[in-house]
């Protein structure tokens, strides 16, 4: 009989145990854990990476948009660019495409004069996605590529961006190497401090 009051005893001591254990566990998972890349110091690294981030990002989606030029018919690219960038509802891509294609072709016709001045009105009243047609109607005896040269400006415009946010980067990443740190360090604290890796 003692056996089993002793026995009964430990069975109640463990259930007890496990009770506060199971009430441990639940207040210790309400509670947030600490991230310890977040510091003064880590803090202050990682704003030093704040802009060459920035021209990065600006650098990839620059890129993605030339790729959606060169893929894709002259016709479908405002539409591509649309579908692939719907945050970027703020910019107007066919105006921006058609403003490329016009300035261009000034270039050709007022600077260069290689071109007649019919071509440049013609692209100036024809919507970019009817352009390439249009203007192949109505210049059935021109020589040279239309859509192939007008590819060419907007391959060019996106290029010299590209370059441009090239030059940023390599900018800030050697403005941090002259405060005394190592860029590549930089960008790993930064990436540790916003959670990227």
């Amino acid at each position: 009989m003692a056996e089993q009051k002793r026995k009964r005893y430990l069975e109640l001591q463990m259930e007890e145990l496990k009770e506060a254990h199971a009430d441990n566990i639940a207040q210790n998972s309400g509670v947030k854990k600490v991230n310890p890349n977040h510091n003064a110091k880590n803090a202050a690294i990682a704003e030093m990476y704040n802009d060459a981030a920035e021209y990065e990002a600006d650098l990839k989606c620059f890129e993605d948009e030339l790729f959606l030029v060169n893929k894709h018919s002259f016709a479908d690219i405002a539409t591509e660019m649309h579908n692939a960038f719907p945050k970027e509802d703020e910019r107007d891509f066919l105006a921006e495409l058609n403003t490329i294609v016009e300035l261009g072709w000034t270039d050709l016709v007022e600077v260069q004069k290689t071109h007649p001045l019919e071509q440049l009105e013609l692209i100036k009243a024809t919507d970019f996605t009817e352009v390439i047609e249009v203007f192949n109607a109505k210049f059935p005896d021109y020589t040279g590529d239309f859509e192939a040269e007008a590819r060419v400006f907007l391959a060019q415009r996106w290029e010299r961006i590209i370059n441009i946010k090239k030059e940023h980067i390599k900018q800030e990443l050697y403005e941090i190497n002259t405060s005394g740190l190592k860029a590549k360090y930089v960008k790993r604290v930064y990436q540790k401090y916003h959670g990227l890796v």
